[in-house]
């Protein structure tokens, strides 16, 4: 009997956390005690560790067994140090060599049957295990497909504690690394959200509204935020479902990123363990602030704006969302990123992503340019728009007016509808225009560059920047809407192949921002 070491990974938000687990089994009352700030799912543990064991036909030792995870003062929770306490414990137990289990990282729940389950947020915890230099990385065989997405590290998929111990005791090569059904762990109950696009959906679809299609095709080729006005049937819900086609795959490193959100929030695509496309993130209206931004009452999970991390978060209906809830995109908005506080710890997620609002103009819809008759007055139009507050709308880089359209403008925008594919083509190449220009910097998109780099490095001629500064100097553009005027125009000159964004751009870009386009 003696001490054994093995390692584990806890996840802080997105990132892990290496994870120190020793198993003492020595003289005393028989018992097993965990220390070092379990939760309740790891506190029991120590039932399915010890069923698993005795299914699996390997003495549990009768003895007291005292079971540390270090740091002591980072707080442990979920059921994946299971395979990890099992292994430290065998190996203290003498089943299994000490020293083949001191390097490798172990992650999985056991079952009282000794099979090993799946479990949420792998591959964050891979990608914080190899931080570590070349490690191997023992898995659930479920979770195979996340795990090997890191490079440079060595996956071992086991299925049951008895192939892990058998592993162990020979020192074979690892099993080969078979990409199974990925089984989904249980979860605690969250809100329903759409997290992709709806299937076989073509911009060209939508017709009668070739204004919303251009400033689709901006917000795509700069990563802008967009609010759409009008009465519902003219397409708002459709172009926003369209906007996600219109977006290039992920780069690797974002890949990663939004794989790693969508891991740990339990939502990552069964068919496949990488997110290479933009994710479309479209919560009801009736979502609260916690669904939105993240949270939860033991562990805090990621929300809406980060699980629509480098991709879209739609707001239908928007004035019906609560006050709170708008006004809580504010900061996400602006710093790319949310920290959720709770009282079980501050957690840190990205949320970069475009913001794209969708409202009728008035509580009863009635459109009335077409002989409908609106029954509400002024007063209801204005307090039902201002719950869209005007700090929030001040972060919306381009706003458009959908208006219904008749049979013959229906019938003459045909000729000039395009496919997602092609629209994309010329969205890709605005976007590598960007980024060549950008080269050298964090920064891919138009709509990342920071105030003080615009004004400095990328600021438009006195000629190009008149129409803005005489808004500025008339009270109708602020300073926050002038930076995302300019950014906007850099977007449209990408578009054109233009170096630089002449009158034309700053125009265009501001009567974009002002509404004035329809």
């Amino acid at each position: 009997m003696a001490v054994a070491r093995t390692r584990s990974v806890a996840l802080v938000g997105v990132a892990g956390r290496t994870v120190e687990v020793e198993a003492d089994v020595g003289n005393g009352l028989a018992g097993i005690h965990l220390i070092g700030l379990p939760d309740t799912a790891l506190s029991e543990a120590r039932d399915r560790v010890r069923s698993a064991m005795v299914n699996s036909h390997y003495p549990w030792p009768d003895a007291r067994i005292i079971v540390s995870l270090f740091p002591a003062s980072l707080p442990k929770r979920g059921s994946q140090f299971d395979l990890a306490i099992a292994v430290a414990i065998l190996g203290a137990a003498g089943v299994v060599p000490a020293e083949r289990i001191a390097e490798p990282f172990f992650l999985g729940e056991l079952g009282l049957d000794g099979r090993i389950r799946g479990v949420r947020g792998v591959l964050p915890s891979v990608l914080g295990a190899a931080g570590h230099g070349d490690v191997t990385v023992v898995v659930p065989a479920a979770n195979t497909a996340e795990a090997v997405l890191v490079p440079d590290v060595k996956v071992v998929p086991v299925s049951d504690l008895r192939q892990l111990v058998e592993w162990l005791r020979k020192g074979d090569d690892a099993p080969s690394p078979v990409i199974e059904e990925r089984e989904e762990p249980a979860t605690e109950h969250v809100e329903p959200l759409q997290t992709t696009a709806a299937p076989d959906v073509d911009l060209a679809d939508v017709v009668g509204q070739p204004v919303a299609r251009r400033a689709l095709e901006v917000c795509a080729a700069g990563g802008h935020n967009l609010w759409m006005l009008g009465p519902p049937g003219t397409g708002k819900t459709m172009l926003a479902e369209r906007l996600p086609t219109l977006l290039p795959d992920l780069k690797l490193d974002h890949a990663l990123e939004v794989t790693a959100i969508h891991s740990v929030a339990g939502t990552l695509p069964s068919d496949s363990p990488m997110m290479s496309r933009p994710p479309f993130v479209s919560p009801h209206h009736t979502a609260t602030a916690a669904a939105i931004i993240g949270g939860g009452s033991t562990t805090v999970r990621p929300g809406a704006v980060s699980l629509a991390h480098r991709g879209v978060l739609f707001l239908d209906e928007a004035p019906e969302f609560q006050r709170s809830v708008l006004d809580a995109l504010r900061q996400p908005l602006e710093s790319g990123q949310v920290t959720v506080s709770r009282s079980v710890g501050s957690v840190t997620f990205p949320a970069r992503f475009m913001l794209v609002l969708a409202a009728n103009p008035c509580p009863c819809a009635q459109a009335d340019d077409q002989k409908d008759t609106c029954r509400c007055t002024p007063t209801v139009k204005r307090r039902y728009i201002g719950r869209l507050s005007g700090p929030l709308l001040d972060r919306i880089d381009m706003k458009v007016m959908v208006a219904r359209s008749s049979r013959r403008e229906l019938l003459a925008d045909r000729q000039f509808v395009e496919s997602s594919k092609v629209v994309a083509e010329r969205v890709l190449a605005a976007r590598e225009r960007a980024a060549a220009r950008l080269a050298g910097t964090p920064w891919r998109s138009n709509a990342e560059i920071p105030s003080s780099v615009l004004h400095a490095e990328f600021r438009p001629s006195a000629d190009a920047m008149r129409p803005m500064t005489a808004c500025l100097d008339a009270g109708t553009l602020t300073a926050r809407g002038l930076d995302r005027v300019v950014r906007v125009a850099w977007t449209l000159a990408d578009l054109a192949d233009k170096d630089a964004p002449g009158q034309d751009e700053t125009n265009t870009a501001l009567g974009f921002w002002l509404g004035t386009h329809s």
